[in-house]
This record gives C-alpha cells, structure tokens and sequence, in this order.
C-alpha cells in the first residue's frame, strides 16, 4: 500500500505545483488571446465572463459535495478537469472552443473552490491557517516565478506549448493527489434518511444559516462581490494595455512573450519579499490590527490600479502593474484566513463556495461592463473604471472592523 504523505506537506506540494502549472499556463494567455485568436477587448473580457458564468452555476453544489462526500475527491476531480480545459483551450486556436474551454476548467474550479481550505483547515484544524496560508503563498510564488521563466522560454518556441503542457500536468497532479493525499480530519455529514438532493439542499441551507447569523460573513459576501466585479477588469486587460496602448520598448529586439516573463516574474519576486514583511509584521500584531492592514493594502490598491490605467508611458505601466500585483498578493492570504475564522466545520466549504459564488456573479456583471466600457471607449478606462468600482470595498472593511469592536466591548460587558 502506498504510504500517504502529511497533510501540510501535501498542502504545500500541491500549492507549489499547482502556482507553477498555472504561471505556465496564463503567462501566454494574453498573447495567445491577441495574436493567436485575435480577440476584441470585449471578446477578451468575455472570456472571463463565460469562465466564471460557469463558476456561478456550479459554485455550490460542488461546494455541497465536498461538504457530504469527500474534499479529497472534490479536489482531484477539479484539478483533473482545469487539465482538460487548458488541453483543449491551447490545442485549438479558435474562439468558441476556447469558450468551451473556460466552461470545462471553471467546473473544474468550483471543485476547488472551498475545498481547498475546507480540506486544510480539517486536517490541521484552525489554529495557525493565517501562517499556514502565508507560507504556501510563499511558496506559490516561488513556483509561480519559475512556472513564468519556463512559459517565456517555451512561448518564444510557440505560444501555445506551454499551454499544453500545463494541462498535461494538470492530470498528472490529480495523479498524485489520488495516490499521496491524506484525509483524515473529514466527517461526512450524515443523512441516510435524505435522498442525495435533500442531502444538498440541506448542507446548502445550513451554509445559508451561518452566514445570515453573522454580521461579518455578511460584510465578506459584499467584499467577495466588489472583488468579484474589479477583478474581471483587471486579470483580462493588462496584458492588452501593455501590447496595445503602452507598448514594449525596442530593447534587444524583445519578444512580447519574453517581456510578459520578465514582468510576470519580477511581480513574483516582489510579491515573495512582501508577503514575509507581512507574515513577520501580522505575527506581532492582534486580529484588529490585521483588519486594518487589509483597509491600507486595498487603499493603495485602489491608488495603483488608477496608475496603471492612465500610464502611457513603458516605465509607468511597469510600475504601476507591479504596484497592482503586489498589493493583491498580500491581500489574498490575509483576506482568505478572515474568511475562514468562525465557520463550523461542517458547512465550511458550503460557505467558501456561496463566497465563491457570489464573486464570480460579480465577475460577471463586472466582467460585461468593463469590456463594453473597454471596446467601446478605450482599453485605459475599463482599467480605471475596474479601480472606481473597487473602492466600495474600504468601506466594508471598516464597517466590519467596528462590528468586531462592538463584539468584543459586548463580551467585555457580559464578563465584568
């Protein structure tokens, strides 16, 4: 019988490798996209909306399955389907297969989306999930940085080749998962008496319960919204400012492909150095102070992605965009360990995934409306609309901080 490995070390096998397949598969996308497929800016900001409208549909009852059978199985099958999809996105270059592509590997995603956690925070329960999400984002980007390296040399070849490869190795992944992955920590929820709907409808309304409970799950689905409805602006047209308003500067007769590496990876870099400033800082500093930190990271945020949409100029555009990437890095650990504090074990996944769902609803309206402002005004502006959009969200973590603080002075009063 094969051995399983440990869960923090799978957990870390597993975001290390995952970073990597990813970063080989989306440092080409954009070129791909542009030159290969040649796509519109709205073509481009629908792809998104088609991925992500496929998120939205099957969001939660693959968040209930990994709540009533198995988060291991949840992950495999996921990882194996984001395979798939990126097989027969790269393998032909034509819109609508790459739509249905997005379709196949957003599925895919939903497997993961809560799972992940849910599965994690299971195995070694919730003592430590901030450090343990801090250093597998570290080592993420490590991976990440090499996956991009690896994409610019292969994608001099051929845009394409890393693409495929990376779905290859997808379905090599799930491999390994189904053969090293320990789950221990997992208690089906049992219902022998419920048909499997029931069983779904049921874990779904309990997630349902938990959130309405709680003001500040509350607060997390608004914040999940406005992510939802930025994000889509940003992760599709970066890469279309940079080839159509910026431009590359004629330096040693670069390729695109080379440059997208050479920005994707000194954002990585930059991403590793501050997220250990982070974890250094976060580790001396209580829940409140942690709180306000994700205000700051969003304010200078907002102020970046404002930069990035009215630079003209190659060395603006550059900072700027590593500005962006850095500040989103640091947010999303600290951002993903606040979601998970004071959800029941039981329905974890179920609530990760309605969070997951209502930010890819978010994507996709936001998704529509920034690709039409995109074609219809300038690529710049769906930018720095995408910014306008995200800065409701200061206004959600400070409304969440006081509710923490009303709650804590409430405990306060009841032991005096």
């Amino acid at each position: 019988m094969i051995k399983k490995l440990s869960a923090y070390k799978t957990y870390m096998i597993y975001s290390g490798v995952s970073s990597f397949l990813f970063s080989l598969m989306f440092t080409m996308t954009s070129i791909f996209y542009i030159e290969t497929v040649k796509v519109n800016p709205l073509q481009l900001v629908l792809i998104g909306t088609i991925l992500e409208t496929a998120c939205f549909l099957f969001e939660i009852p693959t968040g209930i399955v990994a709540d009533i059978y198995s988060r291991k199985l949840s992950i495999v099958v996921g990882v194996g389907m984001i395979g798939i999809g990126f097989i027969l996105e790269s393998s032909i270059p034509a819109y609508g297969i790459v739509l249905v592509s997005q379709v196949i590997w957003g599925v895919g995603a939903t497997f993961l989306s809560g799972a992940e956690e849910a599965w994690i925070a299971d195995e070694v329960g919730d003592k430590g999930l901030e450090k343990l999400f801090l250093k597998s984002a570290q080592i993420g980007q490590v991976f990440s940085i090499l996956g991009i390296v690896v994409s610019g040399l292969l994608g001099s070849i051929g845009v394409r080749l890393p693409m495929v490869i990376s779905g290859i190795l997808f379905i090599g992944l799930s491999i390994f998962l189904v053969l090293f992955m320990p789950e221990n920590g997992f208690k089906p929820k049992t219902m022998e008496d419920k048909n499997t709907w029931q069983k779904m409808v049921h874990t779904f309304s309990d997630g349902l319960k938990a959130i309405r409970k709680s003001t500040v799950l509350m607060s997390i689905l608004g914040i999940a919204l406005i992510y939802g409805l930025y994000s889509e602006g940003i992760d599709r047209l970066w890469g279309a400012h940079f080839l159509e308003d910026i431009m590359f500067p004629s330096l040693g007769n670069l390729k695109p492909a080379l440059w997208f590496g050479i920005i994707s990876t000194t954002a990585s870099i930059l991403g590793i150095i501050a997220v250990e400033i982070v974890k250094r800082r976060m580790e001396k500093r209580g829940k409140m102070d942690r709180m306000w930190l994700l205000v700051i990271i969003n304010m200078m945020l907002i102020g970046s992605l404002f930069t990035f949409g009215l630079s003209g100029s190659f060395v603006i555009g550059f900072a700027s965009y590593l500005a962006v990437s850095t500040f989103r890095r640091i947010n999303e650990p600290i951002y993903r360990a606040w979601m998970n504090q004071g959800i029941e074990s039981n329905v974890r996944a179920t609530v990760l995934s309605t969070m997951g769902q209502i930010d890819a609803f978010g994507q996709i309206i936001g998704g529509v409306l920034i690709g039409l402002i995109a074609k219809q005004i300038s690529i710049s502006m769906g930018i720095v609309s995408a910014a306008l959009i995200l800065c409701p969200v200061i206004l959600l973590y400070v409304f969440a901080i006081n509710k923490n603080r009303n709650r804590n002075r409430f405990h306060l009063k009841e032991l005096e």
